[in-house]
């Protein structure tokens, strides 16, 4: 047999940790790479922001108010309420402009800064005195001539109206039905910055009140369809287009009246508009000049009711130097709206809302930087998901980013309830727990096929139950040379040479396949591993790629197992070459095992390599295989796998220096397991072969040789054919009476070949 450290054939195996290896370095570049290819592809979906993306993003901003709503303090804004009781006493809406002239009066009398209709009266009062006159044809010609000469209900509004700091609605139109009036006009607005009218919201008509009450009022505010995608009001625009005109919304012109100013200040630059100002108030906006609106919970107080105002129950106090909205939270008068705070809110209190914001200081900025942070926290966080998961794994990424997680939300969260800053979380997040499950899931479909191939692999060369553990415990599959000790055992066939003269190739295939399929079978099972196949040999170890702390008497085991084969095998051996008419020839095994430090790994090149072990103690393994032949046993084993095994029947042989090395080593014999260890007929043999050592050790010629006689009868006793053996110590016996060894001798024999 060769030496393997200098022959091997090429095994299935080859490759198979290269194939790991290497398939673990290029799904490291390969899988980050398609990470990042995916990475690029969320960055474009967020900076094309589709309808999801914003809606998600909303919705976020929508959780920051639910956990910290503007706190409620008492601030200068009061809803008088068109309410159900109100209907209840005064009737049904619309209500004569003339009960709207007196509710108007009483309010401002009281104190009021300033008074604003979250209504549009868009036609004529159908209650006024000369209409009745004409809708009414059963009235006498006295009646009727008198009502027409009662003041227009329209005229005693209006009249009321232009007393007082007052402001009427617009509702804008996408359509422009009726076009747009001569009289609209656009806000008188100082810029800084660019023109901020393309930015602003285009519609194309209004629906005005009738010309008489517009020209009474101080100022016109338009009332927005302000809902988003999902029908809940989170922004109001400051300004909107109206053909060619910009218009101030209902409760910036509410403001703007009440501190008497006649100019707005708009702050805008190349991304869009960044801010309204007036009356020394600095509003934030979107870029297109929408409000974000800071929702409180209810408020206690927030609203009075219309019917109480006019019937006198609400003191002058209430009203004094207050912002005053008229408005309805009536079902049957459908201004109703849905917040992130509630379901139903009156639409006049998002007016409300936005001045206790303004002019309590809590406004909401989503700053023109936030798009570019929120970019920065998706790169650090993708590209941290993308770095560590083929280097560390899933969970401690998933630790990680979970730390990392609540570091941004947290932060967030803080820049909202302290700063009032609206940053999104939610697609930095999400998109990276989408960069998260794709590696995981590659990740996950590189270790099946990883198991797969090993499975595939090992199977042939491991135990079911050890690829089992391998393939559950990839991790145990070491890569690259590591030290570690470890027991080889070398297998091989007697006197192969002449045997393999009988049979062609066919035949000579066949035989080595029934030689190698039982002793690879014992191997296995006691949780070796194969390392390669060399013609009619075998080399195996134990305690890798998987821990086998018994891996000494393991090897024994098999070699014992191995050894049992050989009646079996030569009685089927013998039955083919009758029956092929071939002269039989027994076969008989030669079995090395030893136990030492080795280098188990990857060993070749780099485009071609196996699993296996290099050492001394894989050289010495090899020898001793070939010192079977020279001592006439089945089995020779190195004193450190003698000394890990000490149950088993060993009995001690020699102490050789084999070819190659320089420093002797004690071998031994392993006979038997440890029922046959425990025999009084070994013990009997045991005690006469030490007898027979001693004496040729000591240079007693005579007394080995009778120690040798009586050791010969030992052995057959205990059913051990060691004829050969003790022909061998005899001879030498023999040949040092005739010639004694030299002084200083030790009693070493030098091995001067490799079997």
């Amino acid at each position: 047999m060769n030496n393997p450290t200098e022959t091997a054939t090429t095994t299935p195996r080859t490759g198979l940790l290269a194939w790991t290896a290497n398939r673990r370095m290029l799904w490291r570049h390969s899988v980050r790479l398609i990470a990042l290819g995916f990475f690029a592809i969320l960055l474009a979906v967020r900076v094309w922001d589709p309808a999801p993306v914003e809606t998600l993003r909303l919705k976020t901003l929508d959780a920051y108010q639910a956990l910290s709503p503007r706190p409620v303090s008492e601030q200068p804004v009061l809803i008088v309420d068109i309410d159900e009781k109100s209907l209840a006493e005064l009737g049904q809406w619309p209500w004569p402009r003339t009960t709207l002239a007196t509710l108007t009066q009483r309010i401002m009398d009281a104190g009021a800064a300033a008074l604003a209709f979250d209504i549009v009266f868009a036609e004529p009062d159908r209650l006024s005195p000369h209409r009745i006159a004409e809708s009414v044809p059963a009235l006498s010609p006295e009646v009727r001539a008198a009502l027409r000469a009662v003041p227009d209900n329209d005229s005693a509004f209006a009249g009321t109206l232009s007393r007082y700091q007052t402001v009427l609605g617009r509702f804008p139109r996408l359509l422009a039905a009726g076009g747009v009036p001569s009289r609209l006009k656009s806000a008188s607005i100082g810029r800084k910055g660019p023109d901020p009218a393309p930015f602003f919201q285009r519609f194309e008509g209004v629906l005005a009140n009738l010309p008489e009450l517009e020209a009474a009022a101080q100022g016109i505010g338009m009332l927005v369809p302000t809902q988003e995608r999902d029908n809940i009001v989170r922004r109001v625009p400051a300004f909107v287009r109206v053909g060619d005109t910009i218009q101030p919304a209902l409760f910036l012109e509410l403001l703007r009246v009440a501190t008497g100013q006649k100019t707005y200040v708009v702050t805008s630059g190349s991304a869009g508009v960044a801010s309204v100002s007036i009356a020394g108030n600095e509003i934030p906006t979107d870029w297109n000049g929408r409000v974000w609106v800071h929702y409180s919970r209810p408020t206690p107080g927030l609203y009075v009711s219309a019917a109480d105002i006019l019937a006198g129950r609400i003191s002058a106090d209430r009203l004094a130097g207050r912002l005053i909205l008229v408005g309805t939270s009536a079902v049957g008068l459908r201004d109703i709206v849905a917040t992130p705070l509630l379901k139903a809110m009156p639409g006049v209190e998002v007016h409300a809302q936005i001045l206790q914001s303004v002019l309590g200081g809590s406004r909401l900025e989503r700053p023109d930087y936030a798009i570019g942070a929120e970019l920065i926290v998706l790169l650090v966080i993708g590209l941290a998901v993308i770095y560590l998961v083929p280097k560390v794994g899933a969970w401690w990424t998933l630790t990680v980013g979970a730390v990392l997680a609540a570091a941004v939300v947290g932060g967030a969260a803080w820049l909202f309830a302290a700063r009032q800053l609206l940053f999104d979380v939610s697609y930095p997040l999400i998109a990276s727990l989408l960069i998260f499950a794709m590696l995981s899931f590659m990740n996950y479909v590189r270790e099946q096929q990883d198991r797969r191939q090993i499975r595939i692999a090992f199977s042939r060369y491991l135990a079911p139950e050890m690829v089992s553990l391998l393939t559950d415990n990839p991790d145990q599959l070491r890569l690259g040379g590591e030290m570690r000790e470890m027991t080889l055992l070398f297998s091989d066939v007697q006197g192969f040479t002449d045997i393999a003269e009988n049979y062609d190739a066919v035949g000579l295939t066949r035989l080595i396949n029934e030689i190698l399929t039982p002793v690879t079978r014992e191997v296995l099972a006691t949780g070796g591993t194969v390392d390669k196949y060399m013609g009619d040999a075998l080399m195996a170890f134990w305690n890798a790629p998987l821990d086998d702390p018994a891996h000494a008497a393991n090897a024994c085991r098999a070699a014992l197992a191995i050894n049992r084969l050989i009646g079996p095998l030569n009685e089927v051996l013998r039955a083919q070459a009758e029956a092929d008419g071939q002269d039989f020839r027994p076969v008989n095994f030669g079995v090395g095992i030893n136990t030492g430090e080795c280098c188990v790994g990857n060993m070749g090149s780099d485009m071609r390599f196996d699993y296996s072990v290099l050492g001394d103690a894989v050289n010495l393994a090899a020898r001793l295989e070939g010192q079977t032949r020279t001592y006439g046993v089945g089995i020779v084993a190195g004193e450190h796998t003698r000394e890990q095994a000490p149950d088993l029947a060993f009995i001690e042989l020699d102490m050789i220096t084999v070819k190659g090395k320089t420093v002797p080593e004690r071998i031994y014999a392993l006979v038997g397991d440890a029922d046959f260890a425990r025999t009084p007929a070994f013990g009997n043999y045991a005690a006469a072969h030490a007898e027979m050592l001693a004496a040729f050790r000591a240079m007693d010629w005579e007394g080995a040789a009778a120690a040798a006689k009586k050791a010969r009868d030992a052995a057959r006793a205990a059913g051990l054919d060691f004829d050969r053996l003790f022909d061998l110590f005899e001879g030498r016996i023999a040949d040092f009476k005739a010639e004694p060894p030299p002084p200083g001798w030790d009693g070493v024999f030098v091995a001067t070949s490799k079997s």
